[in-house]
């Protein structure tokens, strides 16, 4: 993802005056910002930092939706609506199958030595960003057995 695309889809929210959606992505907008900011690059920012920025508030806000008490309902939809137009501009990521396959073909020699934390560290160079770090746990735990 571009920041200049979540900047003209800001825009465009703001021009049809739907202040959710533009609430939304300028709070996507602005976390990108900061992670270029924190890692010292505030001009050219790179489409691999935006997919990470927006990765994080995508896990943030789910996490919202699941820590918010059923008793609120008006919240759970607000935190929903975030969640699907952050999920919009979310990169897709690797199911268990594909990182399964991943891993047998470019990690096969670590594999064998079954030492899951060795594994880990090996593989989330290569596979963060492109797949959920639990998703990527369970089948190493599962290659490991």
């Amino acid at each position: 993802m571009n920041i200049e695309t979540l900047r003209k889809d800001m825009v465009a929210a703001m021009k049809a005056k739907d202040k959710p959606r533009k609430e939304a992505i300028s709070s996507l907008v602005s976390a990108v910002k900061k992670v270029a900011i924190d890692e010292g690059c505030r001009d050219d920012i790179p489409e691999e930092m935006v997919d990470r920025a927006i990765l994080k508030e995508l896990k943030s806000v789910k996490e919202q939706i699941d820590t918010c008490p059923d008793s609120r309902a008006d919240l759970k939809a607000e935190y929903q609506f975030r969640y699907d137009v952050i999920a919009e501009y979310a990169p897709k990521l690797l199911s268990a199958d594909e990182v399964k396959a991943i891993l047998q073909e470019k990690f096969a020699d670590v594999l064998a030595t079954k030492n899951k934390g060795q594994i880990m560290k090996t593989v989330m160079g290569e596979l963060k960003g492109k797949a959920d770090g639990k998703v990527i746990n369970q089948v190493v735990a599962e290659l490991c057995q």
